[in-house]
């Protein structure tokens, strides 16, 4: 068990917000997850390095939240500190030559207004996407034929000391939902994106289409955590699991959605424990009827276990 008190003291003194035992499930689409110890608001880079001290000195496991449309959290909780990205993390402006400079803590909803409200188009494929630009780089999120790796110019973030870098081009390593990010404990902090111009009209038509076919295809009036497996290489997860007949089966309050079968809903008091047997449920039941392996594409996160 952490000794807190130290840690407390760090964050008091840097004037970093925090909260004590806050639960998860407030904070992750899905509506799951025990309380974090310690759940800490940093709204500069400075209160992110300030945390960072902090945790570093006390040794204290930590994680990074963003949305928490891709996670799920174990149901005893997080030992350790959750830092969420507010403030000046949240901030999109205006670049020259149709670059803007976004705040890994800004929405994808809010990045993708701004640039339509700029007449910049190409982040059109975002728009629906329930999750942060920060995230939303470290996964090279998409859809619809789009991913962030056509679109991210730079990336600033910090080394988990605190000090800050930049990368860009080839050492972005995208790839389909990965990027050099990942594995690392690197923490990004803004990405500059690269638009191209165009009519605020069509650019609205666009998002507007996607939309539709979002709302027409995904089980958006309940909590889900998105996409529930990686596409297979030659198939679509969401059509193997239909064709093995689970559309509806259910584990506890997790259950594969009836509208879209590569989603697993919250159809009410769903446990971190009913996905994860639900999850290995259909893995099982896909190999064997097709030999096709699953790999979940919503990460659990657990720390100080």
């Amino acid at each position: 068990m952490s000794d807190y008190r130290k840690f407390d003291a760090a964050l008091q003194s840097a004037g970093v917000c925090y909260k004590t035992d806050e639960p998860m499930s407030a904070h992750t689409s899905f509506k799951i997850g025990g309380p974090a110890d310690r759940f800490v608001e940093v709204k500069t880079v400075s209160e992110l390095q300030a945390a960072l001290n902090a945790v570093s000195d006390e040794n204290i496991p930590y994680f990074i939240l963003g949305n928490g449309s891709n996670l799920l959290v174990p149901d005893e909780g997080l030992r350790g500190a959750v830092l969420t990205l507010q403030g000046d993390f949240k901030k999109v402006q205006s670049l020259a030559n149709g670059h803007i400079l976004c705040g890994a803590g800004a929405s994808l909803a809010t990045v993708c207004s701004f640039a339509r409200g700029q007449g910049l188009t190409g982040l059109e494929f975002a728009w629906g996407i329930p999750g942060q630009l920060g995230g939303a780089v470290y996964m090279n999120a998409g859809a619809y034929g789009g991913e962030m790796k056509q679109v991210v110019e730079r990336v600033r973030f910090l080394e988990a000391d605190g000090t800050p870098g930049v990368m860009s081009g080839e050492d972005l390593a995208f790839g389909y939902r990965k990027s050099a990010f990942m594995g690392t404990k690197r923490i990004i902090t803004s990405a500059e994106l690269r638009l191209e111009s165009g009519a605020e009209a069509e650019i609205t038509a666009k998002m507007e289409d996607f939309m539709r076919r979002r709302r027409e295809k995904q089980p958006l009036e309940l909590p889900s955590a998105g996409s529930v497996f990686k596409r297979p290489e030659g198939y679509f997860a969401g059509a193997l699991i239909e064709q093995c007949g689970l559309k509806g089966f259910a584990v506890g309050g997790a259950c594969v959605s009836e509208k879209h079968a590569g989603f697993i809903v919250n159809k009410g008091g769903a446990t971190c424990a009913d996905v994860e047997a639900l999850i290995r449920a259909i893995q099982d039941t896909v190999f064997q009827a097709t030999g096709v392996e699953l790999e979940p594409e919503i990460r659990r996160i657990s720390l100080g276990e």
